[in-house]
Formats: structure tokens, sequence, C-alpha cells
């Protein structure tokens, strides 16, 4: 099944202006005040420009954060990481390969038996796909993870 995952500028208007900040200004959002830290639903996280697919609740833990992470992206081919180095320290970026949203950061100190990364996104980057709307919503074949 091919998606057509894209920015557009009808999509970006309609973006909240925190939503807005985050994703297009690269800001971030305050910790344990964001609405996924703590969800604990089955499903997906999409972009919430693009809708391209990017995490999934099965990889989804419990940091100690504030936001949302996870130990990898459901679709690695959606995910770009890039070298930065704002607030004076070298991270890396992580940013939506399709709609170019900057979603987060990535780190080395997850759980080693997962692969050791922390992906440590912004809720206001991300749209919530519960499992039971997968299907209705395009993505079904996604309900494998599950």
């Amino acid at each position: 099944m091919s998606h057509d995952y894209r920015k557009t500028s009808e999509a970006v208007s309609q973006l909240s202006p925190e939503q807005y900040r985050v994703t297009q200004e690269a800001g971030t959002e305050p910790a344990f005040d964001n609405a996924y830290w703590d969800n604990k639903e089955p499903g997906i996280y999409v972009d919430v420009v693009s809708g391209e697919p990017l995490f999934a609740s099965v990889n989804k833990y419990d940091s100690g954060t504030g936001w949302p992470t996870f130990t990898m992206p459901v679709e690695s081919r959606n995910v770009v990481e890039r070298e930065e180095s704002s607030l004076g320290m070298a991270r890396t970026e992580v940013r939506s390969a399709h709609g170019d949203s900057h979603l987060g950061h990535v780190f080395d100190d997850g759980p080693v038996e997962t692969g050791g990364l922390r992906y440590c996104m912004n809720s206001a980057a991300l749209r919530f796909v519960p499992r039971d709307d997968l299907e209705r919503e395009g993505y079904g074949e996604y309900r494998r993870l599950f």
C-alpha cells in the first residue's frame, strides 16, 4: 500500500500555536504537561503534519522524563536524525522524513536490552491513532503489532 505522506501548507495552517512552535520552530514542550507522556493505550503515533507513522505504543516506555519516549521508530524510513548543537550541547535531533517536523531528540541512554536508544519526543509533534481506529484511519497494516 502506497501513501503520500507530505507537508502541506493546509496541514501547517491547522496546527495549534504549540504544535507550530514545536514542529516548525524546533521547540520543546513542557515535561509532564503534554498529551502523551503517560498515555498507555495501544496504538501508533504519527506526524501531526504529514501523518507518516513514526512510533508504536509497543516500543513506548516510561523514561521518567515527562515526554513520550520510545526505544525505536515503527518505521525507520520515516525518521531522520541529525546532529545539532542548540543550547550549547551536542545532541541528535529527530525529524520526520516527509513532513520535516521537529519531533524531539534521541539519546544513547535507553534500555540496553532493546538497543540502548531513548527517542524522547514532543507530544505536540504527534497524533495518536488508537489500535481500534487503525483500519478506519488508513493504518491497518500496523494492527500486526498488537
